[in-house]
């Protein structure tokens, strides 16, 4: 069977596959994306998009409840998870079809199936009808990653959940056990919790959200207290012994093992990429912990093979992930693009309050050798947050005291996954503290919070 020949073939029809799908085909290219199972990849179908939706759910049901404060009546405030779930896949199938009319729109071929790579520059895909061969010179992974699972904390769909089931729950926890206290960990942690489970965080590392700041996840993990959550730092479910309707849990603190006995327990203990089956390591591709090692441009070290998203490592992010799809068409069109630069790319997690972060932490900025100036505004402190009645927050950037050059920006409150976009554009652009406190604040604004920050950094805050 002879191969059908195009310039461009991409694997995985995620944000990282889709956009480089079409930023390749806005640039001329013959390209054809391969997917095994829904375009949008888990970020539209299962990730980020029908996570936000049902979180979206869960803020309007806290916010029913405090009717009162705003001078408002709302009496039995019920909700109906079927309904909550309903509309979160409705979202997401919004979404997915959307990415279908992209494709059309931009005349990009679309192949439905697995794929293996059984050469350089040529790609087979099982699909329903048989099988198809592609060839083309250039080939761009972006077959994404999948949950972690732990021996002994595989997931059963019943008592035990991955992400996916708790998209789609079988029944609403009443005692949930969350393992990992990562963005997935705790937005859905926040989430049941808010809807009124009985609900314990358990984190191995010494804190939940490692990879935050540590001042911004203090704040949090009191946040979530206050909420009723349980949370158990530097603690490991060692394991699950699951019975009808229960799951007993053996935790282990600081060398004591205890045991609670929850309903439901949502493992989200880490991802890993999705390498095998593929072909890879016969093509001489370097995976090192499930991850395709590459260069800061995306190319694996094989001629015409190029890895993004979440299979080419941290952050795994999908914006990071469009971001390299952009790059690497950009690269195989005969550009000449800027490399992603991973301290430049945002983290967002949608808990209630929301947490939002760029570049360095204080400990990681000081690790790295600098002298900094750190500043912090807090939510009470503007009048916006105090209106919108939602004064729980803070705000705080880290500058290198001789060059007055933002190292990072690390934020908790709410819409601050909004927010930080400011700080992500000023890094971009190598603003300065200058540059910021110059810059005029719309008021009456929640942003105003990041102009005090920097001025406080310098001793100059005016509202606090």
């Amino acid at each position: 069977m002879s191969a059908k020949a195009f310039d461009l073939i991409v694997i995985g029809a995620g944000p990282g596959g889709y956009v480089a799908a079409i930023r390749a085909a806005q640039l001329g290219l013959k390209v054809v994306i391969v997917e095994r199972e829904n375009l949008g990849g888990i970020c539209l179908n299962w990730g980020c998009i029908p996570t936000k939706a049902m979180l979206r759910s869960s803020e309007v049901f806290h916010l029913m409840h405090r009717a009162k404060e705003f001078g408002l009546g709302a009496e039995n405030i019920t909700y109906d998870l079927d309904a909550v779930v309903k509309r979160s896949r409705g979202v997401a199938k919004q979404l997915s079809s959307g990415i279908g009319h992209l494709m059309k729109k931009n005349k990009i071929t679309v192949v439905m199936g697995g794929a293996t790579i059984p050469a350089k520059g040529r790609v087979t895909v099982k699909t329903d009808k048989g099988t198809e061969e592609l060839s083309a010179p250039n080939i761009v992974l972006a077959t994404g990653a999948r949950a972690r699972e732990l021996p002994g904390l595989e997931a059963d769909g019943d008592l035990v959940w991955s992400y996916r089931h708790a998209l789609v729950p079988p029944h609403m926890p009443k005692k949930l056990l969350v393992i990992g206290s990562g963005a997935i960990g705790i937005e859905f942690a926040s989430f049941y919790n808010t809807l009124g489970a009985d609900t314990t965080v358990v984190e191995v590392m010494d804190r939940i959200l490692p990879v935050e700041d540590e001042e911004i996840a203090s704040f949090a993990r009191k946040s979530f207290q206050k909420q009723g959550m349980t949370i158990l730092e530097k603690s490991t479910v060692k394991q699950l012994d699951r019975a009808k309707g229960s799951v007993t849990a053996h935790i282990e603190t600081g060398g004591k093992v205890e045991k609670m006995t929850f309903d439901t327990v949502i493992s989200a203990v880490g991802i890993v990429g999705n390498t095998e089956g593929l072909g890879l390591e016969a093509l001489g591709v370097t995976i090192d912990r499930t991850h395709v090692v590459t260069d800061a441009y995306c190319r694996t070290g094989v001629e015409g093979l190029y890895a993004i998203g979440d299979i080419a490592g941290a952050p795994w992010l999908a914006h990071k992930a469009s971001h390299e799809g952009v790059m690497v068409a950009e690269l195989i069109a005969g550009g000449h693009p800027h490399p992603v630069k991973p301290e430049s790319i945002a983290g967002c997690t949608y808990c209630h309050p929301q947490i939002a972060s760029v570049g360095l932490t204080e400990a990681k900025a000081k690790a790295a050798g600098h002298d900094v100036k750190v500043g912090r505004f807090p939510f009470i402190g503007n009048g916006k947050a105090i209106a919108l009645g939602e004064a729980e927050g803070m705000i705080k950037t880290v500058f290198d005291a001789k060059t007055g050059e933002l190292l990072g920006a690390h934020m908790v409150g709410t819409e601050v996954t909004e927010l930080i976009q400011g700080y992500v554009i000023g890094r971009t652009l190598e603003t300065t503290e200058e540059d910021l406190m110059n810059t005029v604040f719309p008021h009456p604004t929640l942003s105003e919070m990041m102009h005090e920050s920097v001025l406080d950094a310098y001793g100059r805050a005016l509202h606090f």
